[in-house]
């Protein structure tokens, strides 16, 4: 409902200005009782965006600061001065409406590219802007005075103020190099692990480029570990130490390996240039961390992931806990290649055969930008999200589960002498689970208007350490966005945290054991998969309102447009984290911050987000 106030507060707006300027356009033209009649939109237009800010603002101060503090003041006060053009000085009165209609405009274009929160600098420019606009208008007009020169500078000086003041400032040096380089913070030692009875599980990943053949013979030029689109998937005992030795046989971009959603040691976690350097041609580096945690998860470059990634640098984890249950355990990466969705390397549909009571858990793992919708065609559990299991999941039947980009969740189904089929995006790859090799494939199921679960309110309450009334040393915000602000040393229109891109926009600093909120907001009209390294966060709740089933223990989830999610967690693992969008294409467009515990600082200081 709040992206839907947002898009139609911008509609408004821009119907505002198109009528106050072609009122303009009617009085420049002497027919005035049109000039009238576009007037009166104009106002109803206005009238329309007040009423939809204020259901905007029930929703949240920053849905609605620009165009309080901006927006809707300047258009109030150009209008006020358009009707009074008009009744007392009928020269000016088309310049008046003019200007009027580019002050109603500067509101879609605030939203639509200036990002939040408005500041000084950002009135100072919309306000000259306009001024500006009216100054062009009366040149173009024919107008002529004496204090043209005077007049021109009135009207550009706010704007190069505003400029000046809109600029953000260097990046944080976190700590300023000082205190603990996170390189430091390492997994323990193989060789003291292996004395102490612990044992070892040593993998080794080369990345190169190869052609990879998919399972329908389409051949893909790929980045790849092993020379395989996934990678090598890495299966381990919860109580093992994990080492893994990453080598880069000809990538040039070069490469690094991260654990998306474990919590390994800060050194450990592979984002170059900030907890280590890229593993260039030639290089190779050793990971290890012992694996506490059981469940599904999977590993990617941290360098240039945007492209990387869906060029095939990833793979899957799966941690298993000693004591396994039986039945069938798969899991099930899905990647999209060009426009083809695949499973693993299975661009067809893939039959797995599972004998009648056997139980089955799905690992379903998205290592796409965007999120996925999967259906089964018969009745089913959520087990698991993110790797931690749900509690008192119940049984769930027609209905969809949306799967975040970066996320996963596991599902529990028990086999029969049906054909059972997970279907993502409503076919575009389907799973089988048949009792033989001879059972008919099953029709298609159209599952396009089963509703999507309700994770909020899913499973069975549970006690937590820490919940929404609890006493939260640090809080912080993050307002996602879009607009036009300095990245990389020049102004782009960037992806936005609290109106910054990467690395401009301030460091959350906490400190080892702090209880932490955060408050994350969407004003913009992308889906941002929200994922922070080294931590699961804990959901309090969506859009002001309580979770009240299983405990959700997240590390990546879906912010769509307008909503506002509140998420806890214990500082209990010291380092410099990235939190950014996992939608890399925005990571690498300025959607990223650092979460850093005080005393410790990245390896370097040319750290990136993707």
């Amino acid at each position: 409902m709040t992206a839907r106030l947002i898009d139609l507060e911008v509609l408004a707006g821009a119907l505002s200005a198109a009528a106050w300027l072609a009122a303009a356009g009617c009085v420049a033209a002497r027919r005035r009782r049109s000039a009238a009649a576009l007037a009166a939109v104009a106002v109803l237009a206005f009238l329309a965006r007040i009423g939809l800010v204020a259901a905007l603002g029930r929703a949240g101060w920053w849905f609605v600061e620009e165009k309080l503090t901006v927006t809707l003041p300047l258009a109030a006060v150009t209008a006020v001065a358009a009707g009074a053009a008009a009744l007392t000085a009928r020269r000016w009165t088309a310049l008046a409406l003019a200007v009027a209609g580019y002050a109603a405009a500067a509101g879609p274009v605030l939203a639509l590219f200036a990002g939040y929160p408005p500041g000084w600098g950002t009135g100072l420019v919309t306000a000259g802007a306009v001024g500006l606009a009216g100054v062009v208008t009366r040149r173009a007009a024919g107008h002529r005075s004496r204090r043209a020169p005077l007049v021109w500078l009135l009207a550009l000086a706010p704007v190069v103020l505003g400029a000046a003041v809109a600029v953000p400032p260097p990046a944080s040096a976190d700590d300023g190099g000082h205190g603990v380089p996170v390189s430091s913070v390492r997994g323990p030692d193989p060789g003291t692990a292996a004395a102490s009875g612990i044992p070892v599980r040593r993998f080794t990943l080369t990345a190169r480029t190869a052609t990879v053949t998919l399972g329908s013979g389409r051949r893909v030029e790929a980045w790849t570990f092993d020379g395989r689109v996934p990678g090598p998937a890495l299966e381990v005992t919860q109580g093992d130490l994990v080492v893994v030795t990453l080598r880069n046989a000809d990538i040039a971009a070069g490469v690094t390996l991260h654990w998306h959603g474990y919590d390994v040691p800060a050194g450990e976690d592979g984002v170059a240039g900030m907890t280590q350097e890229a593993v260039r041609p030639g290089e190779s580096f050793e990971y290890r961390f012992r694996a506490d945690q059981t469940g599904t998860y999977w590993y990617h470059t941290h360098e240039a992931s945007d492209r990387a990634v869906r060029l095939g640098l990833y793979g899957t984890l799966v941690v298993r806990p000693r004591a396994a249950a039986g039945g069938a355990d798969l899991t099930l990466p899905l990647h999209t290649f060009g426009t083809v969705l695949a499973v693993g390397d299975r661009d067809l549909p893939v039959t797995h055969f599972v004998a009648p009571g056997t139980p089955v858990r799905l690992r379903v793992v998205n290592t796409d930008d965007g999120p996925h919708r999967l259906t089964l065609t018969a009745p089913f559990r959520l087990v698991a999200v993110d790797g931690t299991d749900l509690n008192g999941p119940g049984v769930l039947e027609r209905v969809a589960i949306r799967l975040p980009a970066g996320a996963r969740a596991d599902v529990a189904i028990t086999a029969g002498v049906t054909p059972v089929a997970l279907q993502v995006d409503d076919g575009r790859a389907t799973v089988r689970l048949a009792p033989a090799a001879d059972t008919p494939a099953p029709p298609p199921v159209g599952t396009a208007a089963w509703p999507t679960l309700d994770q909020t309110r899913y499973g069975t309450p549970a006690p937590t350490p820490l919940d929404a009334q609890s006493r939260f040393d640090r809080r912080f915000t993050m307002v996602l966005d879009r607009g036009v602000t300095l990245a990389d040393g020049l102004p782009k229109y960037a992806f936005t945290v609290n109106g910054r891109a990467y690395p401009y926009v301030t460091t959350q600093t906490v400190r080892a054991g702090d209880l932490v909120h955060l408050t994350i907001v969407n004003r913009g009209r992308d889906t941002h998969p929200m994922h922070l390294h080294g931590h699961h966060v804990l959901a309090l709740r969506y859009n002001g309102r309580p979770f009240t089933g299983s405990p959700l223990w997240m590390d990546t989830f879906d912010v769509q447009p307008g909503e506002v999610w509140e998420v806890g967690l214990r500082a209990d693992n010291p380092g410099v984290w990235m939190n950014h969008c996992h939608n890399l294409k925005h990571a690498a467009k300025g959607m990223a911050v650092h979460l850093a515990y005080a005393g410790y600082h990245p390896a370097s200081h040319h750290a990136h987000g993707a």
